[in-house]
């Protein structure tokens, strides 16, 4: 396996990886035009940090994210990360999830932080890398 910066060279692939992962297991609707608007704004952002995962030189997960400053911390904001199905269940993503917290550890970060869906399977992943909820900020929104 190796671990390294996403390239804008990276996208397309990314999107496919996107698309088959959420479309076909997760019974979404992503179009490639849909999925551009969520990846490329996060890497081409200032202070992003966006790795992929590959092996043998095929692209089988990626993170993206980028740094954020406040008055007392430095912090990663963790957008996304997928593992390519095939790949799941065999200690890779947290493999990716460890390279990537010593990563943003090393470029100064004090935390990690991300959303995620509040199921079992969420939990579970998370949890065993120590990951918690947090208490006094939630997730507000509106439809309009």
């Amino acid at each position: 396996m190796n671990y390294r910066l996403m390239e804008e060279s990276d996208v397309d692939k990314v999107i496919n990886l996107y698309i088959e992962y959420y479309n076909n297991i997760e019974d979404s609707c992503w179009t490639y035009e849909t999925v551009y608007k969520r990846i490329h704004p996060i890497l081409s952002r200032d202070y992003s940090y966006c790795m992929v995962l590959e092996d043998n030189n095929s692209l089988i997960g990626f993170a993206v994210g980028y740094f954020e400053q406040y008055d007392d911390l430095f912090a990663y904001s963790l957008d996304e990360i997928v593992i390519d199905y095939a790949y799941q269940r065999k200690g890779l993503g947290t493999d990716f999830m460890l390279e990537l917290e010593r990563q943003v550890k090393n470029k100064g970060a004090s935390m990690i932080q991300l959303k995620a869906v509040d199921d079992v399977i969420h939990e579970q992943f998370y949890g065993k890398l120590q990951y918690k909820n947090t208490h006094g900020f939630i997730s507000k929104a509106k439809w309009l």
